[in-house]
């Protein structure tokens, strides 16, 4: 990764733009938009400055035995793509099958918000979720789904709103086992989300 630039840097680089766009960045409606876009990139790609590993490692042992599926739905995320620099609006359903482990329901969520709060494409996403769950809570099987509408192009290029993209990365058990991977995409199929409700 280069070097970060300053805040100033970026500061400056926003005014650029809006002189690029034809607007004064000196008129009174934009002269603190370069420091509300510099906070905003802060917040939108915070996952930059998290580890994605780091979120999965308090695991819990006491599961009595526990080995079906844990599936966690609907982890509504927002995400920029990293061709426009667009929103990618949508929900991910994780699961997975434990290993004598099991993680806090609340990191399968921070660890979607970690890489979503990137520039991302959404396959490469889907697999990173999935990877890093396979990596270290070493389950028997990991299934990630992602359904999500990209603006850059429901806004702008073909003009397609309410198009939906769906992803899905299968590992282990899920992979190999027909039967377990109907068994996990039935019950994300129950989750009752459809592409009005990503936005």
């Amino acid at each position: 990764m280069t070097d970060r630039p300053t805040r100033e840097a970026a500061l400056a680089a926003v005014g650029v733009l809006l002189r690029w766009a034809g607007d004064d960045p000196e008129r009174e409606g934009l002269r603190g938009t370069p420091d509300r876009v510099v906070r905003a990139y802060e917040q939108f790609f915070g996952g930059y400055h998290i580890d994605p590993k780091q979120v999965l490692e308090r695991t819990f042992e006491e599961v009595e035995g526990y080995d079906e599926i844990v599936l966690l739905r609907d982890i509504r995320f927002e995400s920029y793509c990293e061709h426009h620099i667009m929103p990618i609006i949508g929900r991910a359903h994780v699961a997975y099958l434990p290993n004598q482990r099991v993680v806090g329901i609340s990191k399968l969520a921070r660890l979607v918000d970690a890489y979503a709060r990137r520039l991302q494409i959404q396959e490469k996403m889907t697999a990173q979720i999935a990877n890093t769950i396979e990596e270290v809570l070493r389950p028997q099987g990991v299934a990630v789904v992602i359904e999500a509408t990209h603006q850059c192009m429901t806004t702008r290029g073909v003009h397609r709103p309410g198009s939906t993209m769906i992803t899905s990365r299968m590992l282990g058990r899920f992979r190999s086992d027909p039967r377990s991977r109907r068994e996990v995409l039935s019950l994300i199929g129950n989750a009752g989300s459809g592409p009005s409700d990503f936005v």
